[in-house]
């Protein structure tokens, strides 16, 4: 089975100058997700990152982030240009709206500091192609926080369908159902302007469905082709009510995804992620249950407890140890790459009313890779 590489320890050349054991981490965009997933992170790694610094368009957020930090008034920027100019940052933490997450980038990488980049790692394939070679053209360590790559449950999948836990996986099920409408007018990610009237295609499909599709080719590999079908709406932050998928990895195995940010799933247990082999099957019903199931054909079950919510904590925790020369980054430019022209895929898949190849030399060349 073709899987993605793993992170494992490695002794390759460090990127950047680091001059003690913690990396000194300048951070572009203080909102959301700064102060509910990097922030949190960030603080129960304080042991390795030293913030020397925090830019955001207003003013007034990067104030209250520097304050939470214990930064001086001198350490606030409004212009990341003009925090770059800082000769004391090793990385940049780069948490921008998604159309400018490759402009931001790369002027970071221009200066040949090291870049965490929120995902996806740009808003279109170009700009995806592009940002995927800023590594090798600048000399720099680039990590796409995906963080479901990184979260436990989805390394666990990974590995029992690796060790044929349940023997040859042959099919699976993910479905992912939440409302995007219920959530925009409350205190949370949806209520974001720019996510409400994005200024990229695919709408949220681009920015939350992403995850989901990083985590089935995280636990399944390449993959070979794309059958979709999406059901319009009128609605701003996503072009498609419902959209759903049908997939086929390299693998051989098959499956579907469907994505519906317009409702709500109240029958429980939920769908959840189902996987199918021929000696049994495996149940996660959502990221934070806290439990994966296994059962088994012969009538045994097993459950396996994982702790929810840590790929912030362990994308950070990688990243570190990369720039100590002591493992390598486990979400490349490269792999996130895969991840967006899936999406793509599936989009041209419902537009063009046609199987979509994905993860082959046409397919790059197709998406201008």
């Amino acid at each position: 089975m073709r899987q993605q590489p793993p992170v494992r320890p490695g002794n390759g050349p460090k990127h950047g100058r680091l001059s003690t054991d913690k990396v000194r981490l300048a951070v572009i965009g203080t909102g959301f997700a700064w102060e509910r997933l990097h922030w949190p992170a960030l603080q129960e790694l304080r042991d390795c990152y030293e913030i020397v610094a925090v830019c955001d368009i207003d003013r007034q957020k990067a104030a209250l982030a520097a304050q939470k930090i214990g930064l001086s008034e001198d350490r606030i920027y409004t212009d990341y240009k003009e925090m770059l100019n800082r000769q004391d940052i090793d990385a940049v933490d780069v948490i921008v709206p998604i159309e400018l997450n490759y402009e931001v980038s790369e002027a970071v990488a221009r200066t040949g500091r090291n870049i965490i980049c929120e995902k996806p790692l740009a808003p279109d394939m170009e700009q995806a192609r592009r940002a995927r070679e800023l590594p090798a053209k600048y000399g720099i360590k680039v990590m796409i926080a995906e963080n479901y790559r990184y979260n436990e449950e989805n390394n666990i999948l990974r590995d029992l369908v690796n060790n044929q836990e349940i023997g040859r996986t042959l099919y699976f099920i993910r479905n992912d159902v939440s409302c995007f409408r219920c959530q925009m007018v409350k205190d949370t990610f949806a209520a974001t302007e720019w996510r409400q009237h994005p200024e990229y295609a695919g709408g949220d499909f681009l920015d939350a469905a992403l995850h989901d599709i990083a985590a089935t080719r995280h636990i399944f590999g390449a993959v070979e082709k794309v059958q979709a079908f999406g059901r319009p709406q009128e609605m701003d932050f996503s072009p498609y009510r419902s959209i759903h998928a049908g997939i086929l990895f390299k693998s051989g195995v098959i499956g579907q995804f469907s994505y519906f940010p317009s409702g709500k799933e109240v029958q429980r247990p939920l769908i959840g992620t189902r996987i199918f082999g021929d000696r049994g099957q495996i149940y996660l019903e959502e990221k934070t249950c806290g439990i994966i199931n296994v059962f088994y054909n012969d009538g045994g079950h097993k459950m396996i407890p994982y702790q929810p919510l840590r790929g912030y904590y362990n994308e950070f925790r990688n990243f570190y140890q990369a720039m100590q020369g002591q493992e390598l980054i486990g979400v490349t430019p490269e792999i996130e790459y895969g991840d967006v022209r899936m999406v793509f895929a599936i989009l041209r898949s419902i537009a063009e009313s046609r199987i979509v190849s994905v993860d082959t030399a046409d397919e790059y060349m197709m998406a201008g890779g």
